[in-house]
């Protein structure tokens, strides 16, 4: 018999505010986080826009020394597990160290590291290169840390599936709590790549939205649509099994119902053509999470704003709910922070967890032009109205689907 699994803690770090309470009051007036890169001159790239994370310091929430052994994806990651740690109101002298783990994925750590050593190695050679650098660079460095800083040693694991990072790691999560491997996890995705290499990458690919309009350049589903637009950020819930969260007096957000993931065998970079891994993904979680596709009322889209992308999983939508999908509320956080790719999903759970509480599902903002192709509901104007469930999706390269819904807690 599996347990239940509810949300207790939320902590984020985002480029329209530096915690979940910043960032949701930033998501109910349409805030858009988009604006010219300031991390580096990009006034050589196609790309000269993103949503950068401002006005955050690291050792406004660890120590100075800790910070300096961190890049900013595990600075990130530790900022927002610090905020859940506090919200949760978890008092890790009364837990069992062994039952608390960590699930904090980044789907590629930190570029910064590796473009300031190879820049030392080829100017000033080998014997230059920081000794830290591998420590500082590798993905699984931001669950490492949370755990370091947090005294948390149970089970620790960075999942790496690209834009669908954040949310297998919460799907993880989910599960290891599900079946006793632990009683709390904190898990989420952290991500900071807005660097002349990630930047130039993903130009190169045409996957980013060339637009110098920021208004107009993270419009997911709109015709006019060009690409992604690089954010940066972290979120990081206390995901918590049932009775453990009731026998200490816990607040409980929502619960965690379903989760489905699955590989489109496709394409290194698009998603299948007739969305149906995506589909299948949807459809596992809703069986996991034992409701009929009727009850489902709401997704969170990926919604990246590229053509394909915004097309094929418009297309999995259909081929999971039938004529049903027509009913469902579609939205696209995107629309404002730009994707986090290993931060996306996390950062968008967070988000569901606050519409199911305050019975509000955001508009997508810059959401003007209907595409023929795109023709579901996405959210031209925001709603307001309780609803019981909320699907999130999630789609990376490499074929990655991952689909998980959330429930409002009922008791």
């Amino acid at each position: 018999m599996s347990r239940r699994v509810v949300v207790t803690g939320m902590g984020a770090i985002t480029p329209i505010g530096l915690s979940v309470g910043e960032f949701w009051d930033g998501i109910r007036a349409g805030k858009i986080g988009f604006d010219t890169i300031s991390k580096f001159d990009a006034s050589g790239y196609k790309c000269q826009l993103a949503a950068e994370v401002k006005g955050f310091e690291g050792k406004n929430y660890m120590d100075f020394k800790s910070a300096k052994r961190m890049e900013l994806f595990s600075q990130y990651a530790v900022a927002a597990a610090k905020e859940a740690l506090e919200d949760a109101a978890l008092d890790m002298g009364k837990e069992d160290a062994y039952r608390v783990g960590v699930s904090v994925g980044s789907g590629i750590g930190s570029l910064q590291a590796m473009e300031r050593e190879h820049v030392k190695l080829l100017e000033r050679g080998p014997s230059r290169v920081n000794p830290l650098m591998v420590p500082l660079m590798i993905s699984n460095m931001a669950a490492g840390n949370v755990s370091i800083q947090f005294g948390l040693k149970g089970k620790n694991i960075n999942v790496v599936t690209a834009c669908a990072t954040g949310t297998n790691s919460i799907g993880e999560a989910f599960r290891s709590i599900q079946y006793g491997e632990a009683d709390v996890m904190l898990a989420g995705g952290t991500e900071s790549c807005i660097t002349p290499v990630g930047i130039g990458g993903f130009t190169a690919l045409t996957a980013l939205s060339s637009c110098s309009d920021k208004y107009r350049c993270s419009i997911p589903f709109d015709k006019e649509r060009s690409g992604f637009v690089m954010g940066e950020g972290s979120a990081v819930v206390a995901l918590e099994e049932l009775e453990h969260a009731k026998r200490r007096g816990a607040k409980i957000y929502a619960e965690v119902t379903g989760y489905g993931c699955t590989a489109d065998a496709y394409h290194i970079t698009s998603p299948a053509e007739d969305g149906e891994g995506a589909a299948k993904a949807m459809e596992f979680a809703m069986a996991d999470a034992g409701v009929s596709p009727e009850e489902i009322t709401y997704i969170n889209a990926h919604g990246t704003g590229t053509h394909h992308n915004d097309l094929f999983e418009t297309r999995a939508i259909k081929k999971a709910f039938g004529s049903h999908a027509a009913h469902i509320r579609i939205n696209a956080t995107k629309s404002m922070i730009g994707h986090l790719l290993g931060a996306a999903g996390a950062v968008e759970f967070v988000t569901c967890v606050k519409e199911l509480e305050e019975g509000y599902i955001h508009r997508t903002v810059g959401y003007e032009v209907p595409d023929e192709e795109c023709d579901l509901d996405y959210c031209k104007e925001a709603v307001e109205g309780e609803f019981q469930y909320a699907l999130s999706n999630s789609l990376g390269f490499g074929g990655h689907n991952a689909t998980i819904i959330l429930k409002k807690y009922e008791g």
